[in-house]
């Protein structure tokens, strides 16, 4: 029995007062995501079952923290609780998922921790996807820390915003052949974003359904680091054709890669596979070197261990970084390095996962 069947069994442990039937075959518990240390369930309580709510609640903690995996008990309300008919309140289905009207693929960048390059991956992804003579996108999922609008040089501009509530529009920005939008084009430069989880989903599905993103065979989201709302967010909106995980060589980065993977296995999104960031340093004076300064192996083993594709293994490059910081990515910089030519292989290898995914 799996970890998330342990829980799920336990919680049938939570009966309603009144029938004396465990809420989860009610339906009054559902939607619930176990990704350790985190625990997530919706709570489809009827109207006129309210007054146990606070007992529910917490009974269904005292259950989840005899788990020593489980440190953070999280739970949501369903907005419809109240309209809901006893025993048919959702059952444990997972929300309706909405595409994006012109939207061909989704695909998400994702990693386990920060620091690990993830959003330059992401960026030199979608511009090597667009050399290639497809239509691009790029939402830059990362609130918190949105640093694609410097990376690719347009941290002053300001895109076009229309229209008023659920229909405002927004224009993305256009550069590098892609189409991009980032809450740093939204805030000011130092500004702090301090939001809590129904804001982050709010936003998100703002830049997902009320940007004018046109025809485009595939958007590139750029997810913050860790398993929090912001991928729990983007895995109950749109139906994502899959993720790439990127890791480092170190073992530290790889541990959280793979919370991060299995939080996606659960949740049904494809794995397309693995991107082993700066695995090794080749010097600008001496090309022909290499130095792996983080180790080796990190990413042919998460690989080896999931059954999925390592993707590709990209160096640590001085343009890489430069490229970065000027907002001048590798790819459309130096298209002849070594660096531009792994992501435009990678590219290549992420498209052909999506289509044999799909």
């Amino acid at each position: 029995m799996s970890f998330a069947d342990q829980v799920h069994q336990t919680l049938e442990q939570v009966k309603d007062s009144g029938s004396g039937r465990s809420l989860i075959e009610l339906g009054w518990i559902d939607q619930i995501r176990i990704v350790p240390p985190r625990a997530i369930l919706r709570l489809n309580i009827p109207k006129f079952a309210i007054s146990q709510r606070d007992r529910i609640a917490q009974e269904i903690r005292d259950l989840l923290h005899q788990f020593d995996e489980i440190t953070d008990i999280q739970m949501e309300l369903a907005d419809n609780q109240a309209a809901q008919p006893i025993g048919q309140a959702g059952h444990g289905e997972a929300p309706s998922l909405q595409s994006i009207k012109g939207v061909n693929k989704i695909i998400a960048v994702s990693s386990g921790k920060g620091g690990v390059g993830k959003s330059t991956v992401a960026v030199n992804l979608a511009c090597a996807l667009g050399k290639q003579g497809l239509n691009v996108g790029l939402l830059d999922a990362d609130i918190y820390g949105p640093n694609t609008p410097t990376m690719l040089g347009v941290g002053n501009q300001t895109p076009q915003v229309s229209g008023t509530g659920s229909e405002q529009t927004i224009a993305p920005i256009k550069i590098a052949g892609i189409s991009m939008v980032s809450m740093g084009l939204l805030i000011e430069e130092n500004q702090p974003v301090i939001w809590r989880g129904p804001m982050l989903n709010g936003i998100i599905r703002q830049f997902l359904y009320q940007v004018s993103w046109g025809e485009l065979d595939v958007l590139i989201v750029d997810l913050p680091p860790g398993t929090g709302d912001a991928q729990l967010s983007l895995a109950q909106s749109v139906p994502m054709a899959g993720v790439v995980i990127v890791t480092t060589p170190q073992k530290v980065s790889l541990q959280d890669s793979r919370r991060g993977l299995a939080m996606f296995v659960q949740m049904g999104v494809p794995i397309l596979g693995i991107v082993e960031n700066m695995s090794k340093f080749v010097p600008p004076d001496h090309p022909e070197k290499a130095y792996e300064l983080f180790g080796s192996g990190g990413g042919a083993q998460l690989s080896n261990e999931n059954n999925v594709p390592l993707l590709a293994q990209i160096p640590l490059e001085m343009p890489v970084q430069e490229g970065g910081n000027a907002g001048n990515p590798i790819v459309i910089s130096q298209p002849n390095s070594i660096s531009a030519d792994a992501f435009l292989r990678l590219a290549k290898l992420v498209i052909e996962q999506s289509a044999q995914k799909s």
